[in-house]
């Protein structure tokens, strides 16, 4: 994958970085007071981890974009 070089394109994407991590973690939050809520709606519980799995993917997409290669 190419990595992006542009300072700015860099900071857009470590700010984008910092949103989905703060999404991933309000969602971890919501859905663990879901779970203790014996009238909680499952179909809603299961919406919103599958949610979470897709923000944990393009959350590590992001980090390898923002890593640079080493050498080999």
């Amino acid at each position: 994958m190419n990595q992006p070089t542009d300072p700015a394109e860099l900071s857009r994407l470590a700010r984008r970085l910092v949103e989905l991590r703060l999404e991933h973690r309000d969602l971890d939050a919501a859905i663990e007071r879901l779970q203790r809520d014996r009238n909680a709606d499952e179909l809603t519980v299961k919406r919103l981890k599958k949610r979470r799995l897709q923000l944990r993917d393009c959350i590590a997409r992001l980090e390898s974009m923002l890593i640079p290669d080493e050498p080999a």
